[in-house]
């Protein structure tokens, strides 16, 4: 590697020096001084030995090739991170401040350090998973961000993930999930016989047992999959969510569901009613490509009622859009359309995408913005 290899991306009122380590899954690092971040090549993975060396490797290549010394360093509030780990060896071997920054705010900070925004704004964070200032996982998040400052205005109805991590890897298990959120526990085994651990899953989600409650998008995709059969275990990362986004595009525009969607009174948005239709279109056999494409109509509108509250709640009408869930273009161009025709401001990605590779940039950007630097 070398210093021409690191996206720059300017940042004319800031030229403190902080190192952030990024990420688990498209890790990146990002280093700011002289008025730019400096963001790494894709690492990738730290689940190996190799892309954690290669961490190791871009830090001390930024390092050597700009010239100023980290007065902060910044990471992801998971403790179980290598990235998050690295940070606070660094930080005690240099005697530099640290600072935690959690993963959603760190992807709409990275939307707003590019396009230099210094003021308050909404953010949709749609992703897999991210660590949330509650311990759970997070993935489904609408926040009022301004800098260093955020807070969590609603979320996505939490589902549960029967196994844990594992459900992140077999849709089949989510699918499960919403049917024991419907009250239809037994329709789990007959529905995936196929399935060994049909009935044992069915035992954790009746007893509550090892089933962490995500309020992830990604797993509601998933969810979605497992429902309509179209993918039961995945063998790469958002498989599912794919293969769900193609059979839309397939179809083409269709209206949401009427009545698809509500909300509690604690702001979170609940799609049970278009899961429920999902297990009824399986049943009788339904064209996968029109539940596919009601299902994606559904949550956009879903979201844009969702944005709207916020809005009025917060006198905002800026929008930054952030998190690995809009790669889907269904759901991105669905959004951007209709919330710019109701006169949002909308603030997507420019250099980075906006999956995990700009976490690195958004927690940079946040201890930028912190008042204590």
């Amino acid at each position: 590697m070398n210093q021409s290899e690191d996206i720059a991306i300017p940042l004319p009122d800031a030229d403190q020096s902080i190192l952030a380590c990024g990420a688990w899954l498209k890790n990146t690092v990002c280093l700011t001084q002289h008025r730019a971040a400096y963001v790494s090549p894709l690492i990738g993975d730290l689940s190996t030995a190799e892309a954690r060396a290669q961490l190791d490797h871009a830090v001390e290549r930024m390092l050597h090739a700009y010239s100023k010394p980290p007065d902060v360093v910044a990471h992801d509030l998971h403790p179980d991170f290598y990235s998050t780990q690295f940070a606070q060896a660094f930080a005690e071997q240099f005697q530099v401040p640290i600072l935690p920054v959690q993963h959603h705010h760190a992807h709409i900070a990275a939307i707003c350090a590019e396009h230099q925004i210094n003021q308050p704004v909404l953010g949709l964070a749609l992703d897999g998973v991210g660590f949330g200032t509650d311990n759970l996982p997070w993935g489904g998040e609408l926040l009022w961000v301004d800098g260093a400052q955020f807070e969590r205005f609603g979320h996505l109805s939490p589902l549960a993930l029967p196994g844990g991590d594992r459900a992140a890897l077999e849709p089949w298990r989510m699918a499960a999930a919403v049917l024991a959120r419907l009250n239809r526990h037994d329709e789990i085994v007959p529905r995936y016989a196929g399935q060994p651990a049909a009935a044992t899953v069915t035992s954790m989600l009746m007893k509550n047992f090892n089933c962490p409650q995500t309020s992830s998008m990604g797993r509601l995709f998933d969810a979605a999959a497992g429902l309509l059969g179209i993918n039961l275990i995945q063998t790469h990362e958002a498989q599912a969510a794919m293969q769900l986004q193609q059979l839309a595009e397939s179809y083409g525009p269709t209206p949401p569901l009427t009545e698809g969607y509500r909300f509690t009174m604690e702001n979170e948005l609940d799609f049970s009613p278009i899961l429920s239709a999902l297990v009824d279109c399986f049943d009788i056999h339904s064209d996968a490509a029109f539940a596919a494409a009601i299902f994606h109509a559904t949550l956009i509108d879903g979201l844009i009622e969702w944005v709207k509250r916020a809005a009025q709640h917060y006198q905002i009408s800026t929008l930054a859009l952030g998190g690995g869930c809009f790669h889907n273009t269904v759901l991105r161009h669905g959004l951007t359309r209709q919330l710019a025709a109701i006169g949002f401001k909308l603030l997507l990605p420019r250099q980075l995408p906006p999956d995990d590779r700009a976490i690195s940039l958004g927690q940079a950007w946040v201890a930028l913005q912190s008042k204590w630097l």
